[in-house]
């Protein structure tokens, strides 16, 4: 029973989590008669997923929206990588005055929401005129505090005396960073580029603050614009929207999952 009451208690758990996302399928392939039934029979009276995925399809323009979504989550992570690498490679392999006090305010900056810096944001990209841009849905996460932690943190595992080697062979110290730091912790730029897709992919606050043109919505900003374009009356339409800008996620995960977990583990972040 001890081997096996830690499986029932993770199985359990598991299956509280996946709920939501087997409710979703399943409404997604239901007639509009049966999506209030509470059954959890995954086989439905009558499929109706092709109607349900057409029309999610044809109604809005969820290929626009995905496009979206692929730009502003590729600009972020881009940008995020670039800024956070060399700052992380500072804080955990040189020494220089006030490193402490620099390392304190970035765990500081950890604990700042996103809606504390919202409105001077706003006004400030409001003043600039560029609002309904991908810049402005990009902008306010290219210095991403998260993974200059992340990457301190798998950077001070790598040894010292490769690096010593390296600078008495003629290396830069960007070089050291890109071409050999940054090279030894790639499963956790595996984790953090998941996370950082995941969480702007997912982002709806800040969309719907900076975007009112519908050819720049990314998917969850365009879900809202289908919810209100079909009044929540087909809601197994809506639910195959959700399905189709889910996806790409769970794949994305299910294909990094192994570097994903490798760099959680190597960085000591829970």
């Amino acid at each position: 029973m001890r081997r096996f009451i830690p499986h029932i208690l993770l199985a359990a758990g598991a299956a509280v989590m996946l709920l939501p996302f087997y409710w979703m399928i399943l409404t997604s392939i239901r007639t509009p008669a049966e999506i209030f039934d509470i059954s959890l029979w995954p086989v439905p009276d009558r499929f109706n997923g092709v109607e349900n995925y057409g029309q999610a399809a044809t109604s809005v323009p969820i290929a626009r929206f995905m496009l979206n979504g692929v730009i502003v989550c590729s600009g972020i992570l881009f940008v995020q990588v670039l800024t956070a690498v060399p700052a992380a490679y500072a804080l955990a392999k040189l020494r220089f005055p006030g490193r402490r006090i620099l390392m304190a305010l970035v765990i500081a900056a950890l604990c700042v929401p996103m809606q504390a810096l919202a409105l001077p944001l706003f006004v400030g990209l409001a003043q600039a005129n560029l609002l309904n841009t991908y810049f402005a849905q990009m902008a306010p996460f290219f210095l991403s505090v998260f993974a200059i932690f992340l990457f301190r943190q798998s950077f001070r595992s790598y040894p010292d005396e490769i690096i010593e080697a390296a600078r008495m062979d003629g290396f830069s110290e960007m070089e050291i960073c890109w071409g050999l730091v940054l090279r030894g912790s790639l499963p956790s730029l595996a984790a953090f580029a998941i996370f950082s897709v995941v969480a702007h992919w997912n982002d709806l606050y800040w969309p719907m603050i900076v975007v009112s043109d519908t050819a720049l919505a990314p998917p969850p900003l365009g879900m809202l614009l289908f919810s209100d374009a079909e009044t929540g009356a087909n809601y197994g339409a809506l639910m195959a929207g959700a399905t189709m800008i889910t996806a790409p996620m769970i794949v994305c995960f299910v294909l990094a999952r192994r570097h994903f977990i490798a760099g959680i583990t190597m960085t000591g972040v829970k």
